[in-house]
């Protein structure tokens, strides 16, 4: 049984839609907006049948949209039907494109009341079935790689399952080993060109000298050594997705066509003339910060903006401790698989140690060191004598497990010394030089990038050492 709410004044259509009603419906009726948002308040309603002339005079100066916003807020699942003569039929679709469901002439009909309301009770019920349909797709297919515990990943599958079906350009960000790859590779197998090439590019591992020809192509002759034509990646990847990498150490002539692909869709080979076209979705990568190097100059600010559509963060495994024993278990059946062991588990002093750990090299660190640790371990479970030392250092000399976050160990003390120290010195070179990346560098005889590294380790803003303007 549907329950109405209508805001109208017409004694004709209170009369109409109270017949309809009779069919198994409840009806409530007000005769101002005010008063019918306060009744939805009080009663939840399926339907609002909102008089056209009403809504109107409801809105002077305002669009349609913002008088219905109240009445979603109070029920976001309200659906709207304007009642409208047949002379203001125009004036009704501005308010189906404002949100309002469909619309109803005067003098109402049974039948075409009957008709509207079926015709939205079957298209919510498609988009609820397609939702699901979506979500149990997704869920059969990466249930495994998409199994969290940690609030932050929950946002980044959240966003990911957003845009995967759309054709926006994404920029994935966050430190080495945190599963860009594989994050993006989810992002194509969950869009509509999962049937097309998925190329993956390492923008870090090509030599300047030859990145441009890989991404592009050349013709033969167009330099040295070029005794062919050859199709970059993006000719190849026509129709698919291209990956690109670590984007943020590409040279400045590939930004430059990069962002022709962006803005026209077409790019040239390397001695060609012949502009082709570039159907490529693309998904880029970076564990630097591109707006801190579009600001020093260091990467094309219009680039960056082309390429910062939709950003996704990825948090570091530090930050999402409580996925280690699902990542575990997930690493643990694939290696039994590759090395044909029945490995079951791993020591709770290895899982001690886990959460102690650092992990600077992350989810891929993670991995690694259990692959290491099936390779060497006979028995069917993972003992802290198939892991590194290193592993274990934190946990050095602490006989009591309750004094481990209570006390620090000596290595832990001198971390500490070395970080606190580390950053006063860099608040004091970045006063100095008034928050300029590139003269601190100097003056800390260490390289742009490093300076970079640590200024992003600390969480130090270079802005909050500018003069005030």
């Amino acid at each position: 049984m549907s329950s109405i709410l209508t805001i109208c004044t017409s004694p004709d259509a209170l009369s109409a839609l109270d017949e309809f009603t009779e069919r198994g419906s409840s009806l409530e009726a007000a005769s101002t907006p005010a008063e019918g948002l306060e009744m939805l308040r009080r009663k939840r309603c399926d339907f609002l049948f909102f008089d056209l002339s009403i809504l109107m005079n409801a809105s002077p100066g305002e669009s349609f949209r913002e008088v219905l916003r109240p009445f979603w807020e109070v029920s976001p699942t309200v659906e709207v039907v304007v009642m409208t003569p047949p002379e203001a039929v125009r004036e009704a679709v501005k308010a189906v494109r404002a949100g309002a469901r469909t619309y109803v002439s005067y003098p109402l009909q049974q039948e075409e009341l009957k008709h509207a309301v079926d015709s939205v009770c079957e298209s919510v019920l498609l988009q609820s079935e397609l939702d699901y349909l979506r979500t149990r797709a997704w869920d059969e297919d990466v249930f495994t790689m998409a199994q969290t515990k940690s609030p932050a990943m929950k946002q980044v599958y959240s966003k990911i399952r957003c845009v995967a079906p759309t054709r926006s350009t994404v920029l994935l960000t966050g430190e080495t080993g945190t599963g860009k790859n594989v994050l993006a590779r989810m992002i194509h197998r969950h869009s509509n060109r999962k049937d097309a090439q998925f190329i993956s590019i390492h923008c870090g591992a090509i030599p300047e000298t030859l990145l441009e020809s890989e991404l592009f192509g050349h013709e033969k002759g167009a330099f040295t050594g070029a005794i062919r034509r050859k199709p970059g990646k993006f000719e190849i990847a026509q129709g698919g997705t291209i990956f690109l990498d670590e984007i943020g150490t590409i040279t400045p002539m590939a930004q430059v066509k990069l962002l022709q692909v962006l803005q026209d869709g077409t790019f040239q080979r390397i001695g060609g003339e012949e502009p082709l076209r570039a159907d490529v979705r693309i998904i880029s990568a970076t564990n630097l910060s591109l707006k801190e190097m579009s600001e020093d100059g260091r990467f094309r600010r219009d680039l960056y903006y082309r390429l910062n559509v939709f950003p996704v963060e990825l948090p570091p495994l530090r930050e999402r401790l409580e996925d280690l024993a699902l990542l575990c278990e997930c690493f643990l059946d694939r290696m039994n698989k590759l090395f044909v062991k029945e490995i079951r588990g791993i020591h709770p002093d290895v899982l001690d140690a886990f959460e102690s750990y650092g992990w600077p090299g992350n989810i891929r660190e993670l991995e690694n060191l259990l692959e290491r640790a099936c390779i060497l371990e006979t028995s069917a479970v993972l003992m802290p004598e198939s892991f590194p030392n290193e592993l274990f250092q934190v946990l050095k000399g602490v006989a009591n497990p309750l004094m481990r976050k209570e006390f620090p160990t000596l290595a832990q003390a001198r971390s500490r010394s070395v970080a606190d120290s580390e950053r006063r010195y860099l608040e004091e070179v970045l006063t100095r030089c008034l928050g300029r990346i590139n003269l601190s560098a100097a003056a800390s005889g260490i390289s742009t990038r490093q300076f970079h590294k640590l200024v992003k380790k600390y969480g130090l803003r270079k802005e909050d050492f500018k003069p005030a303007a």
